[in-house]
């Protein structure tokens, strides 16, 4: 076989069933092959679209995503895509063509050194030198991906390398010593520490992150046992069911404030596969100080990066919970527990209801996708005020239930990233919460839900606005809403903005508009019925804020309250 061959054949053997991608000159001898595995091919609109599909893919199952793309722009419409699945740890391996050897250093046509580019944004990547390397580069790119702490690799494949042929058996060119795939052991030392501060506090907090996706039943046996509240980030969302007795809530800058006193007012901190992230922490001098903390991760590099440990634990958060829960007793932490439920009774989330004038309220719409899905389905959010109205009001009943760009905070991020999502599971329900920003930065990506078939309701949340940076200057900048107003109005006529429903018609979709609070149901209940891609588009006020609020780099124990009336 050639190297495009031997790269489809080592896809296979991995287990890949989809790869998202666009052809170019670099990779043709790879789509040329395509037809010869049973492999399936989701043709993109944007390498982008590909890169953000293989993470959707990725984040809703944990398997490893794949994307191709060709040498020079095909290659670096990839990179955003990259570096998100890079922020947020999401396994991704990227397969991309680049011009011959000969070429490369020559300033060729559509060449780009793609290794060079996204060298801080990868786990790991090759530029491969021979078709006999070839193998065994991918078969480890897969381990390294999926390894420890996850993360993207790029793979980049000369033309001259794919149609080389491959001398020797696929199986003996894919051997090479590399690392145990099953983690590294945990120091028993660290964890009769860390059980040791976990025992002797009164109040302690969990604090769960994204690395804890994979460990929602070690981590609601250890919560039970132990009687410690569970709060948790962005990326934490799922890993801890939000209808439980122990359940907080999310932390940080738009967080539920009883979840940010929680966490600021505890005499222990449990740390569980998180980074410290300043959206979670604001002003870090500031973040609980006087605390002890446990911080638990499977990458050293985190231990001690932005706040340093009382016991540091490096290793896996499910077994480390395991051998945790064994070392921990159960002791009486009412007290703690009664002052947190107090705290969530004095300063709860409310989803508002209508306006008097009947307008849609956003936090409304994500309380009825609860209840319409009962919190089982896949939903996917693009970045701003959407995304936390989201994040606070859609509660998932499990993990991997929940996708959004959180690191990164990529607009433009959802729509193929919920696409991605169903190829991964199409048995389940998918919903993308986008907004009138944001949909448009990959609103290409229509073509590929409507020519694949693929089920996906969006809920478009329009008004009017880039809202989060518009809430920001509304906040902080006098109201000077500069270059944030997405609609024109062309000599002083008529206001224009695109007519959404028009465009996801002409994509080939259906689609609805709904401007009265009262009609939200039904909509939410037709598009649920529709076979087929379908877009609502919800028309709310254009001045609604997400609250509570913590301005960056301030006090998380202080957050800013909703004003009285919601305004």
């Amino acid at each position: 076989m050639n190297g495009a061959e031997a790269i489809l054949q080592c896809l296979k053997s991995e287990g890949v069933e989809v790869v998202f991608g666009y052809p170019g000159g670099q990779v043709i001898p790879l789509y040329d092959a395509l037809h010869k595995v049973d492999i399936r091919h989701v043709l993109v609109r944007n390498e982008q679209g590909a890169a953000f599909m293989a993470g959707g893919y990725a984040r809703a199952t944990g398997k490893v995503g794949v994307a191709f793309a060709t040498s020079g722009p095909g290659a670096t419409n990839l990179v955003t895509g990259i570096a998100d699945a890079h922020m947020d740890s999401i396994p991704v391996v990227f397969i991309t063509g680049q011009v011959p050897h000969p070429m490369i250093g020559r300033d060729s046509f559509q060449e780009a050194d793609v290794t060079g580019i996204t060298l801080p944004i990868v786990k790991h990547s090759y530029l491969v030198q021979t078709v006999e390397e070839l193998p065994w580069v991918l078969h480890e790119a897969f381990h390294i991906a999926r390894s420890g702490r996850p993360g993207p690799v790029l793979v980049d494949v000369p033309k001259d390398i794919q149609v080389a042929k491959l001398t020797v058996p696929l199986e003996v060119a894919s051997e090479r010593l590399r690392g145990p795939s099953s983690g590294l052991d945990i120091d028993s030392a660290q964890l009769d520490a860390a059980a040791e501060v976990i025992n002797a506090s009164a109040q302690p907090t969990l604090y769960v992150g994204g690395g804890s996706l994979n460990a929602a039943a070690e981590l609601r046996a250890f919560a039970e046992k132990t009687g410690i509240p569970v709060t948790w980030t962005l990326m934490g969302k799922g890993a801890f069911p939000e209808d439980h007795p122990l359940s907080v809530g999310m932390l940080g800058m738009h967080g539920a404030a009883y979840a940010n006193y929680a966490i600021t007012r505890c005499d222990t901190m449990i740390v569980l596969g998180a980074r410290f992230d300043d959206r979670v922490t604001g002003k870090l001098a500031t973040f609980n100080p006087e605390a002890r903390v446990v911080h638990i991760d499977i990458d050293a590099a985190e231990l001690g990066k932005n706040r340093i440990p009382t016991a540091p634990v490096q290793g896996d958060v499910a077994a480390a919970l395991r051998a945790l829960t064994v070392r921990c007793e159960p002791r009486d932490r009412s007290a703690w527990a009664k002052r947190v439920t107090d705290w969530k009774e004095s300063f709860p989330l409310v989803a508002h209801k209508a306006m008097d004038t009947g307008e849609i309220r956003p936090q409304h719409l994500l309380d009825k996708l609860t209840q319409a899905t009962a919190g089982r389905a896949i939903v996917a959010t693009d970045v701003g005020q959407h995304q936390m109205w989201t994040a606070q009001f859609y509660h998932p009943a499990e993990p991997r239930l929940f996708l959004t760009s959180g690191g990164l905070g990529t607009m433009g991020f959802g729509l193929p990233a919920a696409i991605g999502a169903w190829f991964a599971c199409p048995e389940k329900e998918v919903w993308l919460v986008t907004g009138d920003g944001s949909i448009q930065m990959n609103i290409q990506e229509l073509a590929v839900a409507v020519i694949e078939k693929v089920p996906l309701r969006i809920m478009l949340i329009n008004n009017g606005y880039l809202g989060m940076v518009r809430q920001w200057q509304e906040l902080f900048f006098e109201r000077n809403y500069s270059e944030t107003w997405l609609h024109t109005v062309p000599n002083g006529s008529e206001v224009i903005s695109p007519d959404f429903c028009r465009l996801m018609e002409a994509y080939g979709g259906q689609a609805r508009r709904v401007t009265a609070d009262a009609d939200v149901e039904a909509a939410i209940d037709w598009a649920r019925e529709v076979d087929g891609p379908v877009l609502l588009e919800f028309v709310v006020h254009e001045e609604e804020n997400v609250w509570p609020m913590v301005p960056a780099g301030g006090d998380t124990g202080k957050p800013i309250l909703e004003p009285e009336g919601g305004e």
